[in-house]
């Protein structure tokens, strides 16, 4: 199985979500995460992510790999702008949208803003949780 995580600029919510399926999925499955654009890892992100014990802290902003799109089984947006700039796929692979908000986007003070990027870290938790249940029965 192949899982491609998309967003628009691979540096929180795609970046989450390739962490989380690393850790939960099984380990013959090949994950990965890009973006329409790069924007850079999110300190953020990678800071939320610590606090369940997953480093990511070594990962890219990537551009979406044709190739890997294209031999993808499943395609997993995790904003609009992914979803509707995302490259067209042969009916073959299976497309999921998951809306998500943008932490990046999340104003207020420090602990304001880190509160955001928790709520949507244990969102995307959630939902690969539920994509595992899913796939694997």
């Amino acid at each position: 199985m192949q899982l491609y995580f998309l967003c628009t600029g691979n540096s929180c919510r795609s970046q989450m979500a390739e962490g989380f399926a690393k850790q939960i999925m099984p380990a013959d499955w090949k994950i990965a995460s890009a973006g329409i654009e790069t924007h850079g890892l999110n300190a953020r992100t990678v800071a939320v992510m610590a606090e369940k014990q997953i480093d990511i802290s070594r990962n890219e902003s990537k551009l979406i790999d044709h190739n890997y799109l294209m031999s993808s089984d499943y395609v997993i947006t995790l904003c609009g702008d992914a979803r509707d700039r995302c490259p067209v796929t042969p009916p073959s692979i299976k497309r999921l949208h998951w809306p998500l908000l943008d932490p990046a986007q999340a104003t207020g003070t420090d602990e304001e803003i880190m509160l955001v990027f928790r709520d949507v870290r244990d969102e995307i938790e959630n939902r690969v949780r539920q994509l595992k249940v899913e796939l694997t029965q």
